[in-house]
């Protein structure tokens, strides 16, 4: 995952990429610390033209304002900018793929 430490490059990494997930972490969250290198699994070998950021809502606090996040680990997933999905702090993987998948299939097939 590319850290993002600013609220200006998380909204360049939006007009950039087709497809990306923003996974924001809190300091001090174990769940955040354990989750992560499970949904980056999941999404290199599942969802690979989906490019992968990260940002601590400690260092970007302007995040909960602009994305309404009100808890961490918050996962958000864009496709030309828009969100079209969003997971938070009890995040079932296999859930998750099911509903990514089906957006994914939507845009890349």
């Amino acid at each position: 995952m590319i850290e993002l430490k600013s609220i200006a490059e998380v909204e360049a990494a939006l007009q950039q990429n087709e497809g990306m997930l923003l996974y924001v972490s809190a300091p001090n969250c174990n769940v955040c610390v354990t989750l992560r290198p499970k949904i980056e699994e999941l999404f290199q070998s599942a969802f690979p033209k989906i490019k992968l950021f990260k940002t601590d809502i400690a260092k970007v606090p302007e995040l909960a304002g602009r994305f309404n996040i009100l808890s961490a680990p918050a996962i958000l997933l864009f496709f030309d900018g828009k969100e079209f999905l969003r997971e938070g702090r009890n995040v079932s993987l296999e859930l998750l793929a099911q509903r990514v998948q089906k957006v994914y299939d939507l845009y890349y097939s």
